[in-house]
């Protein structure tokens, strides 16, 4: 069974480009009928929070990113120390002293030599004589993982294609700390085995990484019963500006939806963005799902556009029926009000006060005489027709033929008067809402000084 998964730090609020993982891994599952599933890698306990753990679950929630299990690092880490153990004694990790700035030297003098800055494995060549003198100084090893030099690494990327790194130009990474905390790349490893992660698709930035995670799944012996996932590694997001944005890197999701982003206007865009397919705010998750094609992602950036999004929200908004969206709308706003109103929506938000156009109080704008005068005479022929299924229409035709009026200087100064804007909703819509005894109001309230 296809399984994916998703697995944010919880050490801030979840922005557009965690979501746009999350999002890819859950369509990649979804069209595979498989299993999307939350990793909290909180093994940074000095950073996570959990209001952090649950704004991300509010975060999926809020999207419809329903998820099939949930794992988090920091109660795992029994099953770290054990893999770790065995790793240990197959001599895959080895232990290091050199500080940061240490490190930090060696690599420039290999820049300088024109040598790859990777680390030159020093360590190895430390005895347990070495190894029991810096123990009784008080040195605690950091631990890292021993990459094979001896095979070149490969494997067919989902988006990239086919990719080959030389372990020789690679560093063998840092896995343990030396107070014992673990950084990112061996429990990752482990938890993909453990929790059968069938594909892991996430961002270029770990193109190197998944280089070196490869060998631990090897030398774990995922190749044994599971082998390791399949990896595919997506474009950036970039700003419209065409370079990486810090305005990307605080675009949450509590600030969209502030900002009255539908969920259903995010996913539409995030689903394609980095494509050649045409976002489509028609299309819901099943479709998108069904068309989510890997092959179809390009290696250029993705350029994610606020505006784009904006505009994106007000065609969703236009297509959203009652029942989904009643309860954020203003008390006594029927169907007919939503179906009225809806089309001039940019946001659900706005629907409050266009909603004041239909039960007031609403200004009116300073008329000329002449148009109080029509006015006039447009609350006398209002009160003397019958309401019916239609009375703008019923209304606007008899002024036509009692006055001659036709186009913007019949329909403009009614609207004004009835609505008190020069733009909105569809007036045969909106009459109706408004009522009889409120339009007349209207009517007369300008003309009472003709």
């Amino acid at each position: 069974m296809t399984t994916t998964r998703f697995a944010p730090s919880p050490t801030g609020n979840l922005h557009v480009g965690n979501i746009r993982t999350a999002l890819h891994n859950w369509l990649l599952a979804k069209k595979h009928g498989g299993r999307f599933l939350l990793r909290i890698d909180d093994t940074d306990a000095e950073r996570s929070r959990e209001e952090y753990v649950a704004a991300i679950r509010t975060d999926l929630a809020w999207l419809g990113l329903t998820i099939d299990g949930e794992e988090r690092q920091s109660a795992r880490f029994e099953l770290y120390e054990r893999e770790f153990q065995r790793l240990a004694a197959s001599e895959h990790v080895y232990r290091c002293y050199e500080s940061a700035q240490e490190l930090d030297l060696k690599r420039k003098v290999r820049l300088g030599r024109g040598l790859p800055p990777v680390y030159d494995r020093a360590a190895l060549d430390l005895t347990e004589a070495d190894h029991a003198a810096s123990a009784a100084a008080g040195e605690a090893p950091h631990w890292r993982f021993k990459l094979d030099h001896t095979q070149p690494i490969e494997w067919l990327d989902g988006i990239r294609g086919a990719q080959h790194f030389d372990p020789v130009q690679l560093s063998d990474p840092v896995i343990r700390r030396a107070d014992g905390s673990w950084l990112y790349m061996l429990p990752s490893v482990i938890d993909d085995i453990a929790m059968g992660i069938t594909d892991v698709l996430r961002g270029e930035d770990h193109v190197s990484n998944t280089a070196t995670q490869l060998q631990m799944f090897t030398a774990l012996g995922a190749h044994e019963g599971f082998g390791p996932p399949r990896f595919a590694h997506e474009a950036l997001l970039v700003g419209t500006e065409g370079k990486l944005s810090k305005r990307l890197g605080s675009l949450g999701m509590a600030e969209l939806r502030e900002a009255g982003i539908e969920p259903e206007a995010l996913i539409a865009l995030l689903a394609r963005l980095g494509t050649a397919d045409p976002v489509d705010p028609a299309l819901g998750v099943e479709a998108l799902a069904a068309s989510f094609d890997l092959g179809r992602f390009g290696r250029a950036p993705a350029r994610f556009d606020e505006a784009e999004l904006h505009r994106l929200n007000a065609a969703v908004v236009h297509h959203l029926p009652f029942s989904r969206v009643a309860h954020l709308l203003p008390d006594g706003m029927s169907d007919a009000g939503w179906e009225a109103i809806r089309p001039n929506l940019a946001h659900i938000g706005e629907a409050a006060d266009w909603w004041k156009v239909v039960i007031g109080p609403i200004a009116y704008p300073d008329f000329d005489d002449e148009t109080r005068a029509f006015l006039a005479a447009a609350a006398e022929t209002l009160a003397a027709l019958v309401w019916g299924e239609n009375p703008w229409h019923a209304l606007t035709s008899a002024l036509k033929e009692a006055t001659g009026r036709k186009g913007k200087a019949l329909f403009w100064p009614l609207r004004q008067a009835l609505t008190g804007r020069e733009h909105g909703p569809d007036m045969a819509t909106l009459m109706p809402l408004i009522g009889r005894d409120a339009a007349l109001e209207r009517l007369a309230a300008t003309a009472r000084e003709v």
